[in-house]
């Protein structure tokens, strides 16, 4: 279930570190972690759907991924890019 060009593109535009940044990493966690809550919701509705929830899975570990990266390099970012998008942390 892919995001669609004006969702994806307000993002990016969004969580850009520069005008021409579209693949930061704060960048990558957004697209991610929209992604998720929609998978999220697909599967409260269809809960057979296991294809769906093995993808879910890797995107979460991708992101988990990523956000272990922006904690090691620069905790300030990693704290106020958890914060803007309501992700918990350890």
């Amino acid at each position: 279930m892919a995001l669609d060009k004006e969702t994806k593109t307000q993002l990016i535009e969004e969580f850009a570190r520069h005008q021409d940044d579209t693949g930061s990493p704060e960048v990558q966690i957004a697209i991610l972690t929209k992604r998720i809550t929609q998978l999220t919701d697909h599967l409260r509705i269809n809960t057979q759907d296991e294809s769906s929830r093995r993808g879910l899975l890797k995107l979460v570990g991708q992101r988990r991924r990523l956000l272990a990266y922006i904690r090691r390099k620069d905790y300030q970012r990693y704290m106020a890019l958890t914060d803007r998008l309501s992700i918990r942390r350890k």
